[in-house]
């Protein structure tokens, strides 16, 4: 589908306007006190309630589809749904693909994303699963030709792909070429919806203005993409509450908004934990599988290093810490995903001694 001059001022025209609605939908709910603004919001068959509070803040602030990684499963059921699976790792091997596949469909997510070359091999299995097959194309710079794009979605959706997440042209968005990225969309838009399949435009929040977002969100939408999608996770960000409500006000409640590349949110990411040692362990008579082990005890902080929550959990030390010290743990099925702990008969292990924490641009700790 060719985009013209008319189209490109047909969609400034569109953003100014729709533009113009966001900033007056922003001013009434700033004026909300906190929780009580709330609305049923709903894509690709999952609803969420968008409620502006302090409990998991990416959902409420309007994302209808999160990342998971290998071996990070969430405690809260209600999250099962929303979560794309997601490994896109240039070393993944098709062990750790079929792993994925196996908790996915164990846990009843909504699919796995892989890239490309593993698509086939996701597809025969999950053939008997609900749980649907995503991929990535133009990934993870954005910057191929519009028609290698769609011929590369074209490719994965005979391997067995239902959803493409491709990356837009970002360069010709901050150059204002309206023209190629418009273009760039439209063209996988036309091959995924051809096949039935849904359509997710990564648009790399990390790396543009408030301005650019918008722009970039309403080109999606005015394409007729199924999602926007904040990030690639190779560009050094990933999704923040402020992009996700921001995305959701532009796009309006019948286009759906992935949080991806890293959900800045500790209450619903409970495979990583930010911890403190507290004690250690001495035991004369261990499992021969966790002999030659260091088990420490730790406790986990607020995302300042300060309050203790919860209680006491022992750990496996893979990076020689030491009473006192900050450190990240791993937990479930990931903490037996290292060399050390492969096989081994555990559920927490510490894998670094944290020197500064960062949250919004303020140090909040420093070792």
């Amino acid at each position: 589908m060719e985009t013209t001059t008319q189209d490109v001022k047909h969609l400034v025209e569109v953003i100014a306007r729709e533009v113009l609605i966001a900033l007056d939908e922003r001013d009434y709910r700033t004026k909300q006190p906190a929780g009580e603004y709330c609305s049923a919001e709903c894509a690709e068959g999952i609803c969420v309630d968008t409620c502006f509070n302090r409990v998991g803040e990416v959902v409420s602030a309007g994302a209808s589809r999160i990342t998971s990684q290998l071996g990070n499963i969430p405690e809260d059921p209600d999250l099962a749904g929303l979560i794309d699976h997601t490994l896109l790792k240039p070393d993944a091997t098709a062990d750790q693909i079929a792993q994925l596949c196996y908790e996915a469909k164990k846990y009843h997510f909504a699919s796995v994303c892989v890239n490309p070359t593993h698509v086939s091999l996701c597809a025969e299995l999950l053939k008997d699963s609900p749980v649907k097959v995503c991929t990535v194309i133009g990934f993870p710079l954005g910057a191929s030709a519009p028609e290698v794009k769609a011929f590369e979605a074209q490719t994965a959706i005979k391997d067995g792909a239902s959803e493409i997440d491709m990356v837009l042209n970002i360069g010709a968005l901050k150059a204002g070429d309206l023209t190629l990225a418009a273009r760039d969309i439209h063209e996988v838009v036309r091959v995924g919806h051809q096949a039935g399949d849904i359509v997710k435009v990564i648009i790399e929040t990390a790396l543009l203005t408030d301005e650019e977002k918008v722009t970039a969100c309403l080109l999606a939408k005015e394409a007729g993409a199924d999602f926007v999608k904040t990030s690639t996770g190779f560009s050094g960000g990933g999704a923040t509450v402020e992009d996700v409500s921001l995305m959701r006000r532009v796009v309006g409640p019948d286009m759906g908004v992935k949080a991806s590349g890293g959900v800045h949110d500790f209450e619903r990411n409970p495979g990583m934990k930010i911890a403190r040692v507290i004690g250690s362990t001495i035991s004369t008579i261990k499992s021969p599988r966790i002999e030659n082990t260091k088990l420490l005890l730790c406790r986990e902080t607020d995302a300042y290093g300060e309050a203790e929550l919860g209680l006491p959990y022992a750990a496996i030390d893979l990076v020689d810490a030491g009473e006192g010290d900050l450190v990240l743990t791993c937990h479930g099925s990931a903490a037996r995903q290292t060399g050390l702990t492969k096989e081994t008969p555990t559920d927490a292990v510490i894998m670094a001694v944290l020197d500064h924490l960062e949250v919004d641009g303020e140090i909040t700790f420093r070792k």
